[in-house]
């Protein structure tokens, strides 16, 4: 019978203790979620004005300087396509026939904002502060 218990009580001393592990995990579970409530995203915010029913169209009568951008990032000026580094000198030329002109940039949805960045840079390059983005027109 001693032989019995010796093998008993070997048996309840290899057992771990798992207790202080349980505790050192519910802490650091308490500490990412009090740290992950204090952590902000940076973004952008952006005031978008109301939308209007009927926005004002272009004006056709040549009094703006018009800039397409195709869906595949082309730019197009006076019906004819255009390099990206060519852009300032034509808004440049353009301004220079019809100097109280605004640059009116006629954007595809799926092109790339980047584009459209470019011809603004551009269009502040040649002095012409006045851009404005217009949607296409939908068929």
């Amino acid at each position: 019978m001693s032989r019995r218990r010796k093998h008993r009580s070997e048996e309840d001393s290899s057992e771990i203790d798992l207790t202080p592990m349980l505790d050192v995990v519910f802490i650091m579970l308490i500490f990412f979620i009090v740290t992950a409530s204090f952590i902000k995203e940076k973004a952008i915010d952006i005031n978008l004005p109301p939308e209007q029913e009927n926005p004002p169209p272009p004006s056709d009568d040549n009094s703006a300087i018009l800039v397409t951008i195709t869906a595949n990032n082309e730019i197009w000026m006076e019906g004819r396509r255009v390099d990206v580094r060519a852009v300032r000198a034509n808004i440049e030329r353009m301004h220079a026939k019809s100097p109280d002109a605004p640059v009116v940039v006629k954007a595809d949805a799926k092109a790339s904002a980047k584009t459209f960045v470019a011809v603004a840079d551009a269009s502040r390059e040649a002095k012409v502060y006045n851009v404005s983005l217009v949607p296409p027109e939908t068929k």
